[in-house]
């Protein structure tokens, strides 16, 4: 018999794929497994937002159900409350910054991000445009207001971070809670902070209304490595271990709707994504929103694995921000089991 090269190739990807499942609790190799819990709380803080997307989406589309999961969605002020809603009991699961897993493990919390859905934060800072003259780069922040989605938010730490780079201190700049969507719109066009930590459809919005200039954005690979030197896991689904101990089968039916939810927007069109949202999200502008998803594409994750060298990047950041953090010793495999993403990628 002559063995192709092609043969020898398809043989590799198949042991592959059987060493994956090989690693895989028995529960991920049997299709057939129910869930041990089918009502789930989840808590996200910001949910228009475009950096929660894939949430909106596995919702609206259905793939909860498709899971066989009803999943109630508690939509809280900003990334920092959801997380306090874990750590209470009140929620299962939480969208929410990556680096919420690192802070709470280094705190003895066992929390641990199950899937990416955001490999760049998609965080833009964006001064007022009556401003832009004398605020003209990221150092000219100091003494100003600057509005974030919720102070200890992922838009806060982006803010702090972003001020150290620039020979700023953390505190440097008045940190302003302004929430999501129309009330951090609000702000800048009352007049009530001089600059915005924000997302799409938020950054977009202010950017056509004329209302902002953009000082940072990464929305890009190239704005995120100007900041970072690398790339920055953003967005992600964490829960307790303890949780996915005790529900290992309901863990797998949650990544599986993301890991689906991502595959479609990665191959949606913007028009299909303006469907399929709700008419609140679009700011009664859909043309509007279109241009804020077609910019902030390609900082969705592709498979919904965290990169190693996306933890560093995190950690680094962490380390500068936070003296506790500065002698601390995390490992990657800490605040990622990577398990259930592979399990939905065969």
């Amino acid at each position: 018999m002559n063995i192709t090269r092609r043969d020898l190739m398809l043989g590799a990807a198949a042991f592959g794929l059987m060493n994956i499942a090989a690693q895989l609790p028995a529960f991920a190799q049997n299709p057939d497994a129910k869930p041990e819990k089918t009502d789930l709380m989840l808590g996200v803080g910001g949910k228009p937002l475009f950096y929660y997307l894939p949430l909106t989406i596995a919702e609206r589309l259905g793939f909860f159900e498709e899971q066989e999961l009803n999943v109630t969605v508690n939509d809280f002020g900003g990334g920092a409350k959801s997380l306090q809603a874990l750590i209470g009991g009140s929620v299962d699961v939480v969208t929410g910054a990556y680096e919420h897993t690192l802070r709470m493990q280094h705190r003895g919390q066992d929390i641990k991000a199950i899937c990416e859905l955001g490999r760049f934060p998609g965080i833009c800072i964006g001064v007022r445009s009556d401003l832009a003259d004398e605020i003209k780069t990221i150092a000219d922040l100091k003494g100003r207001n600057v509005g974030v989605t919720a102070p200890g938010s992922s838009t806060s730490l982006f803010l702090q971070y972003a001020m150290i780079k620039n020979g700023l201190a953390a505190d440097d700049a008045s940190i302003i809670g302004v929430g999501g969507g129309a009330s951090a719109v609000a702000a800048i066009k009352k007049g009530d902070i001089a600059a915005l930590v924000h997302l799409d459809p938020v950054i977009t919005k202010l950017e056509v209304d004329g209302d902002i200039k953009i000082l940072l954005d990464t929305r890009t690979e190239e704005g995120t490595r100007a900041l970072f030197d690398g790339t920055n896991p953003a967005a992600i689904v964490y829960m307790q271990q303890s949780f996915i101990t005790a529900n290992p089968v309901t863990t797998q039916r949650v990544v599986n709707a993301f890991v689906k939810a991502l595959n479609w927007i990665h191959n949606a069109t913007p028009d299909e994504v303006a469907d399929a949202v709700p008419e609140e999200y679009l700011f009664g502008d859909r043309e509007l929103y279109k241009t804020g998803f077609v910019k902030s594409r390609a900082m969705y994750s592709e498979k919904g694995f965290v990169a190693e060298d996306g933890f560093k990047s995190m950690y680094d950041m962490l380390k500068k921000l936070d003296p506790d953090l500065a002698d601390s010793d995390l490992k990657f495999s800490q605040t990622f089991d990577p398990r259930f993403v592979e399990y939905a990628n065969i």
